[in-house]
């Protein structure tokens, strides 16, 4: 089977495109699984574009596990930045599992995202327990073997579980990332993500992904730290989270909104051969 597909990636955050509004094609767990593999085409998530009467166009996420995802920030705001070409807009209304998400193109492959309103209540995470989301008291180990109790849980389309550290690069999140996602606590596991404040406006991440493993970046982790700062008292209602390769600039609303500002690649063709 030859499929024509896209590539492009938010920050590093890359992803695997494919059109179905005209072609419809089902691909089983195992051909998702293998196109995400790095050792075939390889990306972090696999996203499809269908019809919808009440946007511009629908999205199913895969997570390169081939489990689906309710939101995926970085990949709404790729696929808008395509759409946004392709009928020649700039405002953009994308359908998710997670609701309808509105995008604004703002100028050269710039491309801001409303992704929702935040949750905190148990129920909406969802945990199997009804804990302080606030401050979960989850202990997590650094590199020294000193103890962490943390973790603040937010739902922005997907669960999040947030650790305020001084250092995140004291704490091996390979290990820490697995663990907490599979725990019981999360019956839809969960991603998780150490921050460091590095001022009122500015914060360093490292996010494990849910479903993914350790990413270059994860619009919705952005989101859901900023907020889960801002609910901390930490920082202000404009922030920008730190990734590796570039920030992603998160504006907190009044009413629990949340928009995400940042930088898309440009748009790669490509050819998938299973």
């Amino acid at each position: 089977m030859s499929i024509n597909a896209f590539k492009m990636d938010g920050l590093g955050n890359d992803f695997v495109i494919i059109d179905i509004r005209d072609n419809k094609i089902n691909l089983s767990e195992q051909q998702i699984i293998k196109i995400c593999d790095r050792n075939f085409l390889g990306c972090d998530q696999l996203i499809l574009i269908d019809k919808n009467n009440e946007a511009d166009a629908q999205l199913i996420f895969y997570n390169s596990d081939g489990s689906e995802s309710g939101a995926c920030g970085n990949g709404t705001r790729c696929v808008a930045y395509l759409i946004s070409k392709e009928m020649n807009k700039k405002e953009v209304n994308l359908i998710t599992k997670s609701g309808k998400l509105y995008s604004k193109i703002l100028g050269k492959n710039l491309v801001e995202t409303t992704i929702g309103k935040a949750k905190t209540d148990w129920r909406e995470i969802p945990l199997s327990k009804n804990k302080n989301t606030k401050n979960l008291g989850i202990k997590i180990e650094d590199k020294n073997q000193n103890i962490f109790t943390g973790g603040t849980a937010v739902n922005v389309g997907n669960p999040h579980t947030i650790f305020f550290v001084d250092n995140i690069n004291n704490f091996d999140l390979e290990k820490i990332g697995p663990k907490l996602e599979t725990s019981s606590l999360y019956p839809e596991r969960c991603n998780i993500t150490l921050a460091k404040i590095e001022n009122k406006k500015k914060i360093s991440v490292k996010v494990w992904e849910r479903g993914a493993g350790l990413t270059k970046a994860c619009g919705s982790a952005a989101c859901a730290t900023a907020f889960a700062a801002n609910l901390n008292g930490l920082v202000g209602s404009h922030v920008d989270i730190c990734f590796d390769l570039g920030n992603l600039s998160i504006i907190l609303e009044h009413n629990n909104y949340i928009k995400m500002k940042g930088s898309v690649s440009e748009i790669e063709k490509i050819k998938i051969e299973l």
